[in-house]
């Protein structure tokens, strides 16, 4: 009996195979489209899948202003940020961030932000995210394969 086909293998960063994925958000559910982009870009949909190791995805989101909420969370869900300063305390929503420069990225951002590890490898994870507001990109170079995000649970 060979012992050795018994044993895990551990993904390590150079052996970790990482690919470039497109999703169109186009009329998507914000939390069901992050939930899965946080699953994606951690690695979790791979069977070399290792919690402690950057394995996962780069992912990058077009159509991104096209993305809704469910119910009213467009006008009564609110995010919190301080300046740092005293009565500093500034409340936004998502109706509000959606007239902003950047705003529908900083939407996205913060709801794939809260799905993914605490720590220095959820924030490494984070910057393999790019989000576009418009149906065009600057990654074709790296040749990326369109997925369909609802095939994915």
């Amino acid at each position: 009996m060979d012992t050795l086909s018994y044993k895990t293998i551990s993904v390590n960063k150079e052996t970790a195979q990482k690919e470039w994925v497109v999703i169109d958000a186009t009329d998507q559910i914000v939390g069901r489209l992050c939930s899965k982009v946080a699953k994606l870009l951690r690695g979790k949909y791979k069977p070399t899948f290792t919690p402690h190791v950057d394995c996962g995805d780069n992912v990058i989101i077009i159509n991104a202003a096209k993305v809704r909420f469910s119910g009213k969370k467009e006008t009564d869900k609110v995010y919190t940020r301080y300046t740092g300063y005293p009565g500093g305390q500034r409340f936004n929503t998502p109706a509000d961030l959606r007239k902003r420069e950047n705003g529908v990225d900083k939407i996205i951002r913060h709801a794939v932000k809260g799905m993914l590890p605490k720590g220095p490898l959820g924030r490494s994870l984070l910057n393999n995210l790019y989000v576009y507001e418009g149906a065009e990109h600057k990654q074709e170079a790296q040749k990326p394969k369109t997925i369909d995000i609802n095939q994915y649970k």
